[in-house]
């Protein structure tokens, strides 16, 4: 009964966040959307230093400050729209970001970034986040890929629901690899995507201080607010590797043949496309249990 209770007022107060959430909407010029552990806080971080130059904000960004320029889309006052300095009169947009789960209400009919990346190389790291980060999960690795909340059909049907809701919406699709590969190229086709010309040096100035090693060493001197962890276990550590197929280190043949065999199943055609952007492609027809 208890738990009924707690549950009932978990859902009462997720009704009223949500509500006053979409009174905030129309302070939103575009969403910045990806499954956890797929990139966003490189990408935020580099978005934020480069809009604070280019709008002269007057911050110096740090892993902190990065959430005044791209807040969550949620109320928390630290890291979310209330923190920002982009509302209403600001010279640059307001791009909010979130980990949600599509909900037309919340965000259907603003322009979306959507980040993907190599769902091996999420399912390592989320395994890493969930058992060193949050312990939230205290299995192997191989476990974790059939696990309900956080496994490879989790990751699956995430991407599902937003490639399907984004269908007609005007959207952007890029990669965690694509950034690692061509930082320049792929942050110009964001910008341009927003309707926002370049600003190079600004853009140089961005990439440069967004490096992989700068950032983990303020995440080792700073933390991330909202979050308690041991920062000198690197695993537990946001800012983890960085590694394009990292998962290669982690994951065996059968492991690998049971995540293709999983994706086959349960993925939808538009989040297959949108996979094609990180280099993964399922393998059809997978013969693996």
């Amino acid at each position: 009964m208890i738990a009924g209770l707690k549950a009932g007022l978990a859902s009462v107060r997720r009704a009223q966040h949500d509500w006053q959430l979409r009174q905030s909407r129309g302070e939103v010029d575009a969403f910045l959307v990806s499954y956890p552990k797929s990139g966003r806080t490189w990408l935020r971080y580099l978005l934020s230093i480069y809009f604070a130059q280019r709008f002269e904000l007057g911050l110096d960004i740090d892993l902190r400050t990065t959430f005044q320029v791209l807040p969550n889309y949620d109320l928390d006052a630290e890291r979310g729209l209330p923190a920002s300095a982009m509302m209403v009169g600001s010279p640059g947009p307001l791009v909010a970001a979130s980990h949600r789960d599509w909900d037309p209400e919340l965000f259907a009919g603003l322009p979306t970034v959507f980040l993907v990346r190599d769902p091996r190389d999420v399912l390592v790291s989320s395994y890493f986040h969930q058992t060193r980060h949050k312990h939230r999960f205290d299995g192997d690795l191989s476990d974790f890929i059939d696990d309900a909340d956080y496994g490879v059909g989790a990751i699956g049907a995430f991407h599902n629901r937003w490639l399907d809701g984004l269908n007609g919406q005007r959207h952007i699709v890029i990669s965690y690899e694509q950034l690692s590969n061509d930082a320049q190229a792929t942050v110009r086709g964001v910008l341009g995507f927003l309707g926002l010309s370049v600003d190079e040096p600004a853009l140089d100035h961005a990439i440069r201080q967004a490096q992989f090693d700068r950032m983990r060493k303020k995440e080792q001197r700073e933390g991330i607010p909202g979050h308690s962890y041991d920062r000198s276990d690197a695993d537990a550590s946001r800012v983890r590797r960085g590694k394009v197929a990292g998962y290669l280190d982690y994951l065996g043949p059968q492991e690998l043949q049971r995540i293709d065999a999983i994706l086959d199943r349960v993925l939808s055609d538009p989040a297959r496309r949108a996979y094609a952007a990180s280099g993964y492609r399922v393998v059809t027809n997978s013969a693996a249990a």
